[in-house]
């Protein structure tokens, strides 16, 4: 009876270890998303702030493009503890307004999610006739995510 018992609350402690282990996933255009949005043609953002947001500078002779963040504002004030969820601690951010992610980005992501790949495209094309390598260019790794 003891080892009826002693298997029960191991299945049921299993059980409930795996409910805690459920992950959500969140894109772009979606309300709870945080992260870096590309800008399609002809937008202009809504920023927290007019300036960038710069943790530490980036290695000596890389000149890389600034990033446009949502984040949770609380982020924002203490961006140095968080600019390493985001790849963005070397980078210029600026931190997009969550009225104008909700209300004109998200909606026109979703609308037309392929004026913001063809700007990203235009981008990259942009850069190979400068003779640019942009991040995660000339590597073959496809880290770039551009």
């Amino acid at each position: 009876m003891k080892k009826i018992c002693q298997t029960a609350a191991l299945a049921l402690a299993s059980m409930s270890a795996l409910a805690v282990d459920v992950g959500v996933s969140v894109n772009i255009g979606q309300p709870g998303f945080y992260g870096q949005i590309n800008l399609g043609s002809n937008m202009v953002p809504q920023l927290v702030l007019p300036q960038p947001v710069i943790v530490a500078a980036p290695p000596a002779g890389v000149v890389l493009a600034p990033l446009y963040l949502r984040v949770p504002i609380a982020y924002t004030r203490e961006w140095h503890k968080h600019c390493g969820q985001y790849n963005a601690c070397g980078r210029q951010v600026y931190f997009v307004r969550d009225e104008w992610y909700e209300h004109e980005y998200a909606p026109r992501y979703r609308a037309h999610p392929e004026e913001f790949r063809e700007e990203r495209h235009e981008r990259r094309e942009e850069r190979r006739e400068h003779g640019g390598k942009g991040k995660g260019q000339g590597h073959g790794r496809g880290h770039g995510h551009d």
